[in-house]
């Protein structure tokens, strides 16, 4: 698998990881339309004249794994503006050695695209540092406090 993946692991309980993930507007900087937080929710993602992404919440499972399938996409500094359709953005989460792991995953975003460095940077910094802050300090990190 090529997949972009990262994984780290907090103190906190799967259900509180949980209801960090889907409080996206709280990691995710940018503007964030639609809501994020369960089953069949629709939400659309903009960053500047970059990116736009359209994900839909196509799975749901409390404590264990939400997954977003991306629908629509827009992306201004590749080749091929629509690179992340039909891709899926998966978060599972675990119970390991009474911690919990965050595996998140972008399947479809693999070394073969070309916004794998830049897009799996940006992830890295979402995920690794603004959504783990968010778990583990009640805080995500502003744009400043992210390596871009």
């Amino acid at each position: 698998m090529n997949d972009f993946t990262t994984t780290f692991t907090v103190d906190q309980t799967p259900d509180e990881v949980f209801a960090a993930i889907n409080n996206v507007r709280a990691w995710w900087t940018g503007e964030i339309d639609g809501d994020t937080g369960k089953l069949g929710d629709e939400f659309t993602y903009r960053y500047e004249d970059l990116h736009r992404s359209t994900q839909t919440v196509t799975e749901s499972i409390p404590g264990k794994r939400v997954v977003w399938h991306v629908g629509d996409a827009f992306l201004s500094f590749v080749e091929d503006k629509t690179e992340w359709v039909g891709t899926n953005i998966t978060f599972d989460i675990s119970e390991q050695d009474g911690k919990t792991e965050v595996r998140f995953t972008h399947l479809g975003l693999v070394p073969g695209v070309e916004c794998f460095d830049a897009c799996s940077n940006a992830w890295g910094s979402y995920v690794g540092g603004s959504l783990r802050s968010l778990i583990t300090t009640g805080a995500g990190q502003s744009p400043d406090e992210r390596v871009a």
